[in-house]
Parts: structure tokens; C-alpha cells; sequence
């Protein structure tokens, strides 16, 4: 089941679990759309593994499933991706 993290580990703008804008690997390493389009040319910068827009868990799951409270954030940011 999918973490749901609360934020982007570049800019640490939060996504709530409901957000449209949360982009996520396959090991769920977290971003914002604006940073997994832009900086990181939808790359993500821990695995190399492409950025997809995460799923919203419906409201009525998140009482017996919650997201996640852990922020996990790059203390130096993101790089943008070379080109």
C-alpha cells in the first residue's frame, strides 16, 4: 500500500493525500509536479526510475489506511537534471 507521503522531498510543498499534483517512483520517493517536470525532467533523482502521478486514495479509506506524517526532505534540495 502506498505510503502517501506528505511532500516534496525538493521544495517541501505539501501534497496531501488528495493532491493531483504528487509525483511518485516506484520506491514512492515523493515530489511536486513542478519539480518532477522541471528540475528533474521527470527522472527521479534517488533511482533514476521515471515520475508518474501518484493515485488518490479515496476520502472514505483514509480513516482505516491513513498517509503518511513523515516528511522526508533533501537537505540540499534537487539539482536540476542534465540535459
Amino acid at each position: 500500500m502506498l505510503e502517501l507521503r506528505p511532500n516534496c522531498e525538493c521544495c517541501d510543498k505539501d501534497l496531501p493525500p488528495e493532491s493531483r499534483e504528487a509525483m511518485i517512483c516506484t520506491f514512492e520517493c515523493t515530489y511536486c509536479v513542478d519539480c518532477a517536470t522541471g528540475t528533474l525532467a521527470g527522472i527521479c533523482t534517488n533511482c533514476g526510475g521515471e515520475l508518474v502521478r501518484r493515485p488518490v486514495r479515496p476520502s472514505e479509506k483514509l480513516t482505516k489506511f491513513p498517509a503518511s506524517t513523515k516528511r522526508v526532505l533533501k537537505a540540499e534540495g534537487c539539482a536540476p537534471k542534465a540535459a
